[in-house]
């Protein structure tokens, strides 16, 4: 089974260290670095595409903070979550942490068990929006082979009429609209009326 990897970021060595202990003990592969320049460099520069499953990032960093290196995240898209940490008393790190999108913010000194729970649900809910992100993507090529009048009754498959019910609707003969909707589940590989509709969803959720 492959570990999950989180990056950390904080520049006390110190810090870097046991951290690294601890999320090494429960099995996490993990990559420090010790100012969010050398993240950027080494992660999203050097290698786009390495995958992180969890970015942990110390908010009170000189020359980038912890939130300035989160927007620049923002800004190339990346799609992995982030997990910020504060001071005591930080509650404007905190809020525009969570603005830009932050999984979650910790306040030091924080607990271990408590840091453990935030990554991974943290890396439960990246990784869960991926799946959906791909499923999204799949739906939505499989859709772009359908011509003009098989998207037409797609929508109308889809909002439930039947088949009689949509031949009226266009003006069209039952027969015709049966031979579409064999073409649509030909074409969506779908084995059945309910997964094509699924498909159809997944398709519009990946376009919104």
């Amino acid at each position: 089974m492959t570990r999950s990897t989180v990056c950390l970021v904080d520049d006390d060595e110190a810090v870097l260290g046991s951290l690294t202990a601890l999320l090494e003990t429960v099995g996490y592969n993990v990559r420090s670095y010790l100012s969010a320049q050398e993240f950027l460099r080494r992660e999203i520069t050097e290698a786009a595409s390495s995958r992180i499953d969890c970015l942990i990032t110390d908010f009170r960093m000189p020359e980038m903070t912890g939130v300035e290196l989160q927007q620049r995240l923002s800004d190339a898209g990346a799609d992995f979550p982030v997990i910020v940490v504060t001071a005591f008393g930080e509650v404007r790190a905190a809020v525009a942490a969570l603005k830009l999108g932050a999984h979650d913010f910790i306040e030091k000194p924080f607990e271990e068990e408590g840091l453990i729970r935030a990554v991974e649900g943290a890396i439960g809910r990246a990784q869960a929006l991926r799946t959906r992100s791909s499923a999204c993507r799949q739906a939505r090529d499989r859709f772009a082979t359908l011509s003009p009048r098989e998207t037409e009754i797609l929508g109308h498959v889809a909002s439930g009429a039947p088949s009689r019910t949509i031949a009226l609707r266009l003006g069209i003969s039952p027969r015709t609209v049966e031979i579409h909707r064999t073409n649509l589940m030909r074409k969506s590989g779908a084995k059945s009326i309910a997964e094509l509709v699924g498909l159809a969803h997944e398709a519009a959720f990946h376009d919104e």
